[in-house]
């Protein structure tokens, strides 16, 4: 009872911290699930199912508010999609799963993704200052040509590109969906509204995190105890961080979520 007790409340801190800023939810689960003793790939198989729950109401609000470019997504879909089936299809023929170095190379690979990420999130508005306005509109029929003036199919070609990026990063690691996601679009659609980047990150986070749990749990490396109960917890604690959200000024509350993410991706990276 304790146990269920502890993962309840990790689901809801992960919750709050999701409903309080808007990112962290891959970033945050799996260093908690590893510290409370998970091996690493049940930790990342299991947080990315948790994810695709989480995320899936997120993408029919943007839908909704027409926030989401759906053949950017596609595009990206296209490249990640594929890289996280093929991954997976690897980690089954070679046996990776029993392997102690396979465990070692995913904690290592966490750390560096969790520091990364850190320093995106830092510097995520400089971004969007340095590289567009956010005036422009989603264009839903089509890809916007790149505000650099590079014709349409070389930036579809790097959406590709930089999707398959994403496929090893989030099948790897878990993380790298929301924030990195988001610097990516913002990169190459520098004239695109924030509401839309973040729209579209998420109507791509969905089907990528899906597909890559659902590898996972093919290769027998997801509890789905522990994912029933962080999910118990996340969801109220979606609610009341996305309702108190107000109350706390989101510079420090990024500040702290910057601070730990940095200090999770040096342990995993140097010292776990």
């Amino acid at each position: 009872m304790t146990d269920l007790l502890i993962l309840i409340f990790s689901g809801a801190l992960v919750g709050f911290a999701i409903g309080l800023t808007g990112v962290g939810g891959g970033s945050l689960m799996t260093p908690i699930l590893l510290l409370l003793g998970y091996p690493a790939p049940v930790a990342i198989g299991t947080d990315l199912l948790y994810a695709a729950v989480t995320k899936t109401s997120g993408v029919f609000f943007h839908h909704r508010k027409q926030n989401v470019n759906w053949k950017a997504m596609t595009m990206l879909a296209a490249g990640s999609i594929p890289v996280s089936v093929g991954l997976t299809l690897l980690v089954r023929k070679y046996g990776l799963a029993e392997s102690e170095n396979y465990e070692e190379v995913l904690t290592t690979f966490l750390g560096i993704m969790l520091v990364l990420t850190s320093l995106v999130i830092a510097f995520q508005k400089h971004i969007q200052r340095r590289l567009g306005q956010g005036t422009v509109p989603p264009d839903h029929h089509g890809i916007e040509p790149p505000f650099y003036g590079y014709p349409q199919k070389h930036t579809t070609i790097i959406t590709f590109i930089l999707g398959m990026v994403l496929g090893v990063c989030v099948t790897m690691a878990s993380v790298g969906a929301g924030a990195i996601g988001a610097a990516i679009l913002f990169l190459l659609y520098p004239r695109w509204n924030a509401t839309t980047v973040v729209g579209t990150g998420i109507a791509h986070a969905v089907p990528l995190t899906l597909v890559a749990g659902l590898g996972y749990l093919a290769n027998g490396l997801v509890d789905m105890s522990l994912l029933l109960s962080l999910l118990v917890g996340s969801l109220p604690g979606i609610y009341l961080g996305t309702h108190v959200g107000s109350l706390f000024p989101d510079k420090v509350m990024r500040t702290i979520l910057i601070v730990a993410l940095l200090l999770l991706g040096l342990y995993f990276t140097l010292v776990y």
